[in-house]
């Protein structure tokens, strides 16, 4: 043996030995009975969102974490919420992504972009919507979408038909409920293909008039 490795072997022959630790091995001793703090931090190469070690993220099915888009979580699992409160926040995640899908078109003139937008978020449309993708939906997606329809909403806007207006609410339930679940990808997919279906239906309806 060579080098610095030599030494060192040579120098810890000569040294006298001691009844005491040395200061090198309390240190090491000491390290080794605290918890890693590296162990306590979310690890940067996981791709887990922060806010989703602070609670902040519904949990899909398949148990792969989502945040949400703001930290605010809500006061009860999402199975656990009224439907009419998941459809009021799903109307607004609805809203978010019609507006996405309007805006990612050339023509961005105000008054065009609420034409277009109102052509996905009528009541008559939602419904529409819904008809359209239910046969995706799974068993438990379902039953969230009964629930939705049954609930009573109190009074139905004037320009919507009692109806659709159901169906509606049924819909943006299902929103809702994906969007607090944490089924962010399901919850993309089904609106992604519930704008390709409509779009496809309503050119169907003009052609045939």
């Amino acid at each position: 043996m060579s080098g610095p490795d030599a030494e060192n072997v040579e120098f810890q022959a000569a040294a006298p030995l001691s009844s005491e630790p040395s200061e090198r091995s309390k240190q090491s001793s000491e390290t080794s009975s605290q918890p890693s703090r590296m162990s306590e931090q979310p690890s940067e190469k996981s791709g887990q969102s922060p806010l989703a070690n602070e609670g902040y993220s519904g949990v899909d099915e398949e148990g792969a974490e989502a945040p949400l888009w703001f930290p605010d979580k809500p006061s009860k699992p999402a199975r656990l919420l009224p439907p009419l409160a998941l459809a009021y926040i799903g109307d607004a995640v609805f809203e978010i992504a019609v507006r996405q899908h309007v805006i990612a078109r050339p023509n961005l003139r105000p008054h065009h972009l609420h034409i277009q937008s109102t052509k996905f978020v009528s009541a008559k449309a939602q419904a529409r919507m819904l008809a359209l993708i239910e046969p995706q939906l799974t068993q438990s997606e379902l039953d969230i979408v009964r629930q939705g329809r049954n609930a009573k909403s109190g009074t139905v806007p004037k320009n919507a038909n009692v109806l659709d207006y159901r169906h509606a609410t049924a819909f943006e339930c299902l929103i809702g409920y994906l969007y607090y679940a944490g089924a962010h990808d399901r919850l993309r997919g089904l609106i992604l293909q519930g704008f390709e279906l409509l779009e496809r239906d309503n050119e169907t309806n003009t052609n045939d008039r």
